[in-house]
């Protein structure tokens, strides 16, 4: 398939259900259909040419959908935005986001009343891995009802990842944020380490699956800094203002992978 179009040898394939093309070839070519108005005028034009039964179904299945599509021009603007919804969350998301934002209530009321809060944040401990407990839940195999239809389907790339991806920091981090606010923390101290490990989960996503990425990142800061932190009653160096020049140079770089390897999240693996 071209930049720009599909080969007609492609179209005429994928029209008469040719079993001989390739996989990628396959996936490639319906994401293409969805953004070229051309190629979807040549595939109809090839089905009605070499797959006459098949354009008299469709033909038959569109005289009776059409009337009800009718009416959804005048759809409510509730539902309307009610159907583009399990496009950005799934309901697999919701008990798991509700953990992340009790999580964040408690190490908060542990802060302000715990002994020692002054010296050691908990909010500040573990608002970095939240978020990917969140990415985790919302590309979980066993969670998630529709994971394989999600998954095979056409839109199930890097759009759909960042959209999952967007929705749990729009409630994960509005619940830092007020936590922040009340114990007196920068924004900065824990929205970069926060950006910068959702990031990298999404990073080695496109390598080994987002849900088993984002696990094993989680693994490595409970070792790395949740464990010594709580062993020494201060913030490690990860933890400190020091590190944040380190965090940014840890988003920056995760965005350039992201981006590089974006064709990755196309493939059924990134999202396990």
């Amino acid at each position: 398939m071209s930049v720009e179009h599909a080969s007609m040898r492609i179209i005429d394939g994928y029209a008469r259900g040719d079993m001989d093309i390739a996989a990628d070839e396959v996936w490639a070519l319906e994401a293409h259909l969805e953004v070229c108005r051309v190629c979807r005028d040549r595939l109809a034009a090839a089905v009605t040419a070499q797959a006459p039964a098949v354009a008299s179904l469709v033909d038959t299945v569109w005289s009776d959908l059409e009337p009800q599509l009718a009416g959804t021009a005048t759809m409510p603007r509730r539902r309307r935005w009610a159907a583009r919804l399990p496009g950005w969350v799934t309901p697999a998301m919701v008990p798991w986001l509700a953990m992340v934002v009790s999580v964040t209530l408690l190490a908060l009321l542990l802060d302000l009343v715990g002994p020692g809060s002054g010296e050691m944040s908990l909010v500040l401990l573990f608002s970095p891995v939240l978020p990917v407990l969140g990415v985790a839940a919302s590309w979980s195999r066993g969670l998630d009802p529709a994971y394989e239809l999600t998954a095979s389907a056409p839109r199930a790339g890097l759009s759909l990842v960042l959209r999952r991806t967007a929705s749990v920091l729009a409630v994960v981090v509005p619940a830092l944020l007020m936590a922040g606010w009340v114990t007196g923390m920068t924004a900065a101290q824990w929205l970069l380490p926060c950006l910068a490990l959702t990031s990298a989960t999404l990073a080695f996503g496109g390598v080994v699956g987002v849900t088993r990425a984002a696990v094993a990142l989680a693994g490595v800061w409970t070792a790395v800094v949740v464990a010594p932190t709580l062993a020494a009653s201060r913030p490690t160096f990860a933890l400190q203002s020091d590190g944040l020049p380190v965090w940014g140079l840890i988003l920056a770089l995760s965005i350039g992978v992201v981006i590089a390897r974006r064709g990755a999240y196309s493939v059924l693996g990134a999202h396990r």
